[in-house]
């Protein structure tokens, strides 16, 4: 496959031309040694926001090996995600019905910037309540087709029937909604499913592709630096082919939200990683099959995991009472500290709190690297076993709590919200600290970074529950702008 944009910037790089346009470098060689390759938009060079030279072959090139229309991001799926947003509202418009989103709760904070700025009305999924000893967690809000069914069909019965679907699958702890079974289901009410699939650029190239675009998205982002050899900020917008209407302003709504200085540093990573990808598509199940004989190995060592993304394990790790299975314990109690122990070894992990230790892998993770984390964790859990059996002194009761006999189809309630997202962001607001913020009205989301999920939405009023997310001080809508409205 050709690299247009890198071969442009290579031959811009060797002809050894008198710059006088940014950047200020002039392309002379300095501490990072990647200069001569960093230009902007002169001639030859197409320009992203209008791709019709170089830009657009090799977007052409993407969206053949995605098999839909592809679109690039200089600014990672945060951009995608907005422009998503401004193409179901517009085609909602479009369609002479209501903008409004039904969306899974763990969403990324991205989302709720756009239907802020954009003033969507939204609906939310809200994740289920911790019981039959599934751990809960705010990152993740599971759905089945059925269940959206019956979610669809109550909002039409009351008269806030959505026009699109928003989940994001893989989430940040690498569950996978079932797209195939949602998209059918949304087709089936005339609603349009977008994914964020921000996490799972590679799904597409496993030896049975789990691509959203393959299973009936219709928009779908991915975060090809996540996964893939690109430089962080490269990202993919996808489009169904199907639908002429998104294809022809998808531009413009990237556009929209974009800077227009791109970076083509990233261009040409993007437009190199698909000859990468033609290449070496072998090395995707190889990988696939590597983490799953690593997932094997550590819970032979007591280790508890959740997902089933191909290329993430996410390591169970907090207080077992939590999450309503007391009589199992995994082979550590505490991600942060766990965490800690791996960087000793030179191992640094995507993601750890209290509860969790999140690690990825892609092709280019190496199997002396493999080796290394698997035979580390199954150190530290033998360590710790033999700290338990010497620290034993009386056997712990093993009846399970009567509080566990709780429904799985239980879901969190929604958060009272009395202002939309785009009022409470404009309201006038001060910073309170976090032990006087119960009871007041969020102005801006409260976001844990990573993994960038809101827990509470701006526009919500701030339950008891939310000391245990935040610390310092919080943004929240002044007294009393939040009492006069209510939804």
């Amino acid at each position: 496959m050709n690299t247009p944009i890198y071969d442009f910037v290579e031959a811009y790089r060797e002809s050894d031309a008198v710059r006088l346009h940014m950047p200020g470098h002039k392309g002379v060689p300095g501490p990072l040694g990647v200069e001569p390759f960093d230009i902007t938009e002169i001639d030859g060079a197409d320009v992203l926001s209008q791709a019709c030279g170089i830009i657009a072959e090799s977007e052409a090139n993407a969206g053949s090996l995605f098999g839909c229309r592809t679109l690039y991001s200089t600014e990672g799926s945060s951009l995608c995600v907005r422009a998503m947003v401004f193409l179901l509202k517009m085609t909602a418009l479009h369609r002479g019905v209501t903008p409004r989103i039904l969306a899974a709760r763990n969403v990324h904070r991205s989302f709720l910037d756009a239907i802020a700025l954009l003033d969507v009305e939204v609906d939310w999924i809200m994740p289920k309540a911790a019981c039959d000893g599934k751990p809960f967690a705010y990152e993740t809000c599971e759905v089945s087709g059925d269940e959206l069914a019956v979610m669809i069909d109550r909002l039409r019965e009351e008269g806030r029937m959505p026009s699109a679907v928003y989940i994001t699958s893989p989430d940040y702890l690498g569950n996978r909604a079932d797209i195939a079974a949602l998209a059918e289901v949304c087709h089936s009410h005339g609603c349009f499913l977008a994914v964020d699939n921000a996490h799972g650029a590679y799904l597409r190239f496993l030896a049975e592709s789990a691509h959203p675009m393959n299973l009936g998205a219709d928009l779908c982002c991915d975060s090809a630096h996540k996964t893939l050899p690109v430089l962080t900020g490269g990202a993919y917008l996808h489009i169904s082919r199907d639908n002429h209407y998104l294809t022809e302003i998808a531009g413009r709504a990237m556009a929209l939200f974009a800077t227009t200085s791109p970076s083509y540093l990233i261009l040409q990573s993007l437009d190199l990683c698909n000859a990468y990808i033609e290449e070496n598509e072998a090395l995707f199940e190889r990988t696939a099959s590597r983490v799953a004989q690593l997932k094997e190995d550590l819970a032979k060592a007591g280790y508890r995991m959740v997902g089933t993304e191909p290329w993430k394990i996410t390591l169970v790790v907090g207080d077992v009472t939590e999450y309503g299975d007391e009589d199992e314990e995994g082979a550590f109690s505490d991600g942060d500290m766990l965490a800690e122990m791996l960087g000793k070894f030179g191992i640094f992990v995507e993601y750890h709190d209290r509860r969790h230790v999140v690690m990825m892998f892609s092709t280019q993770t190496t199997e002396g690297e493999f080796a290394l984390v698997g035979s580390v964790l199954a150190q530290i859990a033998k360590e710790r076993s033999d700290e338990e059996k010497k620290d034993e002194s009386e056997e712990q009761n093993g009846e399970a709590s009567e509080e566990q006999a709780s429904s799985a189809d239980e879901r969190i309630p929604v958060p009272v919200q009395v202002l939309t997202p785009a009022e409470a962001i404009l309201a006038e607001s001060e910073y309170v600290d976090a032990s006087q913020c119960v009871g007041r009205v969020l102005a801006e989301p409260l976001v844990h970074m990573p993994p960038c999920v809101p827990v509470y939405m701006c526009g919500e009023v701030l339950g008891e529950d939310a000391v245990r997310f935040v610390t310092g001080r919080v943004r929240v809508v002044k007294e009393p702008v939040a009492l006069f409205r209510r939804k």
